[in-house]
């Protein structure tokens, strides 16, 4: 346990405030509710069942999927200082970041989520596109990732915490951990040298990873596929990230590798 886990069960929202960084928020919930953004512009993506969202005298119909690794994700995007109800039995994820500007809501539907097979052996993984740099959000962003069991993923590590644009911005993030089976676990490796942090630690399903800083990467344990969402914010619309120098070799070297024909794993 670190200051950077926030274990399932043990937490219920992270604010900037609960953080200590300055704009990402983010929280999972399910059933019927309401609640209002307030200065943060959010995305509601379902994670498994159906709901209804209601706001401003609109409705949309959102998820499908039993469960994050049975389909496509859908989301919707509400604006800052938008009051709104989610009706049903789904299990949501909100993701939020605090902005100045208030934009329209905007569906986004499974058919306009982008799949990205990144990496290649080992290190094939799928990336879903939901809320991408050219998505008309002041600081959002959002994929989820499927990790093949026994594959690496997020690597070679990288890190996003220098604004040195456009090899590198700086972009607070969370990684929340879904998996198959309540046994399953993955490896998690958070580790800065200008911070002098270096933090490896087992996660589970519904696990929370806070990552200011630093350099990052993740190992599914071999048997169990791993999904995980990531919310990210930062002041430019941009995901570039540094790779660990001493390790960004490996780019060149997946020319050699065929990707993991198991991905995508979910279309």
């Amino acid at each position: 346990m670190t200051e950077f886990l926030l274990r399932a069960g043990s937490w219920e929202q992270v604010t900037p405030e609960s953080a200590g960084w300055n704009y990402l928020d983010f929280g999972v919930r399910q059933g019927t509710f309401e609640s209002a953004t307030g200065p943060v512009e959010i995305a509601v993506v379902p994670l498994g069942g159906r709901c209804r969202v209601e706001a401003e005298g609109q409705s949309w119909e959102l998820g499908g999927r039993d469960s994050v690794f049975d389909g496509m994700p859908s989301a919707l995007y509400l604006p800052r200082d938008t009051s709104y109800r989610v009706e049903g039995e789904a299990e949501v994820a909100i993701c939020g970041a605090l902005c100045a500007e208030r934009r329209e809501p905007v569906l986004i539907k499974p058919e306009d989520v982008e799949i990205e097979v990144r990496g290649a052996g080992n290190a094939t993984r799928q990336i879903n596109h939901i809320v991408k740099p050219e998505f008309p959000a002041e600081r959002l962003l959002v994929v989820e990732v499927f990790t093949p069991a026994g594959n690496w993923s997020s690597y070679p590590p990288h890190k996003h915490d220098e604004d040195n644009p456009p090899g590198e911005v700086v972009l607070e993030e969370v990684y929340y951990y879904r998996t198959r089976r309540p046994e399953a676990f993955a490896v998690q490796r958070l580790y800065s040298p200008r911070h002098d942090v270096d933090v490896t630690v087992t996660v589970r399903d519904g696990d929370l990873m806070l990552v200011p800083f630093g350099y990052h990467t993740t190992a599914a344990a071999h048997g169990y596929d791993l999904y995980y969402l990531n919310a990210l914010a930062g002041d430019r619309r941009s995901m570039a990230a540094a790779d660990d120098p001493e390790l960004a070799w490996i780019r060149a070297a997946w020319s050699q590798l065929e990707p993991d024909p198991r991905v995508p794993l979910v279309k």
